[in-house]
């Protein structure tokens, strides 16, 4: 079968226009992918606050603000502590980023509990 020549002219054409039909679900992959990373990294970050929140509160220390100082400087951790007898339980709460606006996924809770040190 021989081919004229505006016959693969336009089937290049056709193959441009398929792959720009395909660069928007390349784009949602590649943002679902950063968008579960930040979920990851803010959820190690709030492990990381209640650990060293209770680790303060063990020590009578300010505890609100070295979990505060405990996590990146873009993310706002809030820790509440209750002392539990010989034992401090820190719960730090930081709220997932999201890099779409309107996807919301709530805040990141861990929890840390460490015995008082007298």
């Amino acid at each position: 079968m021989t081919y004229r020549r505006s016959d693969r002219d336009r089937d290049r054409g056709q193959v441009a226009l398929e792959y720009l039909g395909f660069i928007p679900l390349l784009i949602l992959v590649a943002m679902a992918a950063v968008q579960i990373g930040l979920i990851a990294y803010t959820a190690q970050q709030a492990g990381t606050a209640a650990r060293t929140g209770a680790r303060s509160a063990s020590l009578d220390g300010p505890y609100a603000q070295d979990c505060q100082n405990a996590v990146s400087s873009w993310l706002d951790a809030g820790c509440a502590a209750s002392y539990l007898g010989e034992e401090v339980e820190v719960t730090a709460t930081i709220d997932i980023p999201s890099i779409v606006p309107g996807w919301e996924f709530g805040p990141a809770r861990k929890t840390a509990t460490m015995p008082m040190d007298h």
